[in-house]
């Protein structure tokens, strides 16, 4: 096919927690007040696919849930990933014709596989790859991002591959390079963070973006991905990469699922979070509720040594109970026989979390979540009014 009739495709890359799905949620939004046609394509390595749901949440998802493919419960560049990739690219070219193919990958992808999939692709052409980077986490764990590649070069002294090798060639595979969360760190580090990565790839427009404020229109030109930039990191790197295109969780990653129905009790789950959550719990995401705060539906967004709570709504059996919900009788009849479809003690409430992190690492912090569930005993006092001592920030951003 002549090039200028392929669809355009960027990806969106970069180290779990670094802002892709915030990213991706505002570029969709300005898809449809702009009226440009889009696809999407999510990757989630976990088997709740939370990014997924996020995504679908979407105004312009929810019109018309065929634009969006999800690929989750493994990573896009193993050869698993590769393979529903491309089953999810024919089904969406089958279905629509979009001006734009956006794909999110999940944090532990490595964009190698995924440009060479696309090198000698017959439908679609590849135009940009961007590498989001978490100022706020090159600040802790790398001083200000000093100390990335000087890591990155002793591990190739030992033959060691970890994610920190991992984070560096995603910034060497990158168009642009995407510096998020500044707003959290020291005014006037970010030109030195930038200083610092920028000798990584030297190539890559390098760009702040906070909130996943982008303007969709800039990255709507045709300039094909320089492939030819790559062409020697290939060749070196295909040769390490090779094992762990096999592998669908690499890196010494392990994910555990938490579901549950009950509630976190909200003054254990902060003083568990401050005493078990380090460094090697990479991200950990999902829905939850607090017994706090039993009308809220949540969503759980860590990373590093960072959480947010961010409110995506309300649970209806919430909305039920509030004696001023002020909804006419047919929305609260509504609301009923839909509740009576779900199986829970509390209604649709519920708390569905994946925790990703170092395998050696992943099951302390998982079961100290756990323990912050309430007891029965608890959940007799939450059933009476009890009020539960509650340390979580009260203003707790909503996701549009």
């Amino acid at each position: 096919m002549n090039s200028s009739k392929k669809k355009p495709v960027i990806i969106l890359n970069g180290f779990l927690g670094s802002g892709k799905t915030t990213l991706f949620r505002n570029l969709l939004t300005q898809s449809k007040k702009k009226n440009i046609p889009i696809c999407a394509i999510v990757n989630d390595m976990s088997e709740l696919d939370v990014d997924g749901e996020l995504l679908a949440s979407n105004e312009v998802i929810e019109e018309n849930k065929s634009i969006l493919e999800s690929i989750h419960s493994c990573v896009l560049s193993s050869k698993k990933g590769i393979r529903k990739l491309d089953i999810s690219i024919k089904k969406l070219l089958l279905k629509h014709d979009p001006k734009l193919i956006i794909i999110e990958t999940s944090g532990s992808c490595h964009p190698m596989p995924l440009i060479e999939y696309f090198k000698n692709h017959s439908k679609v052409r590849l135009t940009k790859v961007f590498a989001l980077v978490d100022a706020l986490m090159l600040m802790h764990d790398y001083e200000y991002g000093k100390n990335l590649f000087p890591i990155m070069q002793n591990n190739l002294a030992q033959n060691k591959r970890d994610t920190v090798n991992l984070l560096v060639e995603q910034i060497m595979f990158c168009s642009h390079l995407i510096i998020t969360k500044a707003d959290r760190i020291e005014e006037g580090k970010l030109p030195y963070i930038a200083e610092q990565i920028r000798p990584i790839n030297p190539y890559a427009s390098i760009y702040s973006v906070n909130f996943g404020k982008l303007d969709i229109e800039s990255i709507l030109d045709s300039q094909e991905y320089d492939f030819n930039k790559v062409n020697k990191l290939i060749e070196e790197l295909k040769p390490v990469l090779e094992s762990q295109l096999e592998d669908d969780k690499p890196y010494n990653l392990a994910t555990r699922v938490i579901k549950d129905e009950r509630p976190f009790h909200p003054q254990r789950l902060w003083e568990i979070c401050n005493k078990y959550l380090d460094q090697r719990i990479y991200r950990s995401k999902g829905f939850f509720w607090l017994a706090s705060r039993d009308k809220h539906l949540l969503l759980w967004n860590q990373a590093a040594g960072g959480i947010n709570l961010e409110l995506i709504g309300s649970w209806r059996s919430g909305i039920i109970e509030d004696k001023e919900h002020g909804l006419l009788e047919m929305e609260i009849k509504l609301l009923k026989e839909r509740l009576k479809k779900e199986s829970g003690h509390f209604g649709d409430r519920h708390c569905d979390l994946t925790v990703i992190g170092d395998e050696n690492q992943v099951d302390r912090f998982t079961d100290a979540l756990k323990s912050c569930f309430l007891t029965n005993h608890e959940i007799e006092l939450w059933k009476n009014g009890y009020e539960f001592p509650d340390p979580w920030p009260k203003n707790i951003v909503r996701i549009n």
